[in-house]
């Protein structure tokens, strides 16, 4: 049986890649509304609710709108933006946070697609956490870069449309300087920790992939654990995952430079423990393809799941 999707904002950045995640799959059929008819009202909300399933890939605001629309009980919505991801009533679209994650998108009807900063650092600290490694009132900070497409339409502006009035020839920037930025509610919650991390987010003048840091004093912490321990509860949290792993030991030892792009176009994301054994000090490491993991191949997942359908299919 073919199942219809409708991508709600297919223009944009994640849409877009979505589409093309999509693309060539038999068991979807991705419906659209006529150019001609996009600010109608009548034939947005017919297709909310006629469609399997309904991805937002829209503004905050917009997709708040966009689910009120919606009164058919049988639609899969699955939000892309930072709406809902702490919401009552919804399902955090991480199928590899928790044992039964899988289980509660499959079946649920309102799913939070993760932001992609959080992905990294949900991926890194809540085993940890869980495994009390790190104490829930550990104060951590969490930093790394992103390709400018994380940013949408506007920072893609700002690195490629040189007749923007923001465009910038900088190769790197900081932002994020009012330390409240958007993703922190999700890194908080989903990880258990008391306090918010400090997050000092960077872009750098390329179009995709990221890198997620969280720097630590193992040594410092309840019961001094070693690397090889963080190591192992990493590995343990992500045994036989399909999109996740962990690098061993030897890989780590063997990496000398780390570039942000390795991931690009897939839905992977590989985990580091690069440590001094001597000093106890850590810095554990997300890759991952902000477009991919952090976004729209992540929705694929999700929506496969919600679906029914083999979780890796067009991934």
């Amino acid at each position: 049986m073919t199942r219809k999707v409708f991508i709600d904002g297919e223009a944009g950045t994640t849409g877009l890649e979505i589409r093309e995640r999509l693309a060539g799959r038999r068991d979807l059929a991705v419906v659209s509304i006529a150019p001609e008819r996009r600010k109608d009202l009548e034939a947005r909300r017919d297709l909310l609710n006629s469609a399997d399933a309904v991805i937002l890939c829209l503004p905050d605001e917009a997709a708040r709108e966009a689910v009120g629309l919606i009164e058919s009980n049988s639609v899969k919505v699955i939000d892309a933006s930072t709406a809902h991801r702490t919401a009552a009533g919804w399902d955090y679209g991480f199928p590899e946070m928790a044992p039964g994650q899988r289980a509660r998108l499959a079946a649920s009807h309102r799913i939070s697609n993760p932001g992609c900063w959080p992905t990294g650092f949900i991926a890194l600290v809540r085993p940890l956490v869980e495994a009390g490694l790190i104490p829930t009132d550990e104060r951590l900070t969490v930093h790394g870069v992103s390709g400018y497409s994380g940013g949408g339409k506007s920072m893609i502006a700002e690195f490629e449309d040189e007749a923007a009035p923001t465009y910038t020839a900088a190769p790197f920037r900081l932002y994020g300087l009012n330390l409240a930025h958007k993703h922190l509610p999700e890194m908080q919650a989903y990880t258990g920790l008391t306090h918010r991390p400090v997050f000092s987010p960077a872009v750098g003048r390329y179009r995709k992939g990221m890198l997620v840091e969280v720097p630590i004093d193992l040594a410092a912490l309840p019961g001094a654990p070693s690397p090889g321990d963080a190591r192992a509860c990493l590995a343990g949290a992500y045994a036989n995952e399909p999109f996740v792993q962990v690098a061993d030991a030897d890989e780590t030892a063997a990496v000398a430079t780390l570039p942000p792009e390795g991931l690009n176009g897939t839905n992977r994301m590989r985990l580091y423990v690069f440590a001094n054994a001597s000093t106890g000090q850590a810095r554990l490491v997300a890759l991952l393809d902000n477009l991919g993991k952090g976004a729209s191949g992540a929705a694929v997942q999700n929506l496969n799941l919600a679906l029914g359908l083999e979780e890796t299919a067009g991934l």
